[in-house]
């Protein structure tokens, strides 16, 4: 039987539309939600100077001494980068003096705690990364592939090399609640108010939603595929 109705240009189905509906309120909620949270902590004054000193402090205090913190553009496109060992804040992360801009540039220094002291699952996660870049290139090619020539093989091989990037995003959410966890318990352990303690956990907690989301949407899609291959071949 033909595998038809997928919905990735082989005609309309219900199933797949309800997906997309899902994942994009999915999608807009989380965003939405780390917007609005960040902007009400970006208000309040932390305890600490700027968001690149208190990383500073962090990463010293947990032996990262060369890990580098430099900036990047855009917002809240601050990340660790592993390759030169460096955070990259934001400017309103890296110079600004927040609650929400503590909490995300510590956050982003507990990756590089996280590298320091050898924590299994960024180790997992970064001996994923390759495998992933490639999988994410050549799924949807080779399934529409698959669909378009009625070739099983070629439909099971997208969906295990999509089912890496599902294994990667659900990897991915334990880095980043240690992450977070390591970022708040920094800030209380230097002697920041309650309140500085208390709004980064609410960022970072907002933060974390947009990984479930991402996670989630990844898994109702792989049992989504699998569903419609099985049915397909019946």
């Amino acid at each position: 039987m033909p595998y038809y109705g997928f919905g990735y240009g082989f005609g309309i189905d219900p199933a797949y539309l309800l997906l997309v509906v899902v994942s994009l309120v999915l999608g807009m909620a989380t965003q939405g939600y780390i917007n609005s949270t960040y902007r009400t902590w970006s208000k309040v004054k932390g305890d600490g100077a700027s968001g690149a000193d208190v990383a500073r402090r962090m990463l010293d205090a947990n032996g990262c001494g060369r890990v580098g913190i430099k900036s990047t553009v855009g917002h809240l496109t601050d990340h660790y980068d592993p390759r030169d060992n460096s955070l990259y804040l934001s400017g309103e992360n890296l110079s600004g003096g927040s609650v929400a801009s503590i909490a995300v540039a510590c956050h982003e220094a507990g990756h590089a705690v996280q590298r320091q002291s050898g924590y299994f699952m960024m180790r997992v996660r970064s001996a994923l990364v390759p495998v992933v870049n490639l999988s994410q290139s050549m799924w949807m090619l080779v399934f529409i592939m698959g669909v378009a020539l009625n070739i099983a093989g070629l439909t099971t091989l997208a969906i295990v090399l999509f089912a890496f990037s599902v294994l990667f995003q659900i990897v991915t959410l334990p880095v980043e609640l240690d992450a977070s966890r390591r970022a708040v318990d920094y800030i209380r352990a230097s002697g920041m108010s309650e309140l500085n303690v208390r709004g980064a956990r609410k960022v970072l907690t907002a933060a974390a939603l947009t990984y479930v989301a991402a996670a989630l949407t990844s898994i109702l899609q792989l049992v989504y595929l699998l569903g419609r291959t099985d049915r397909s071949r019946d």
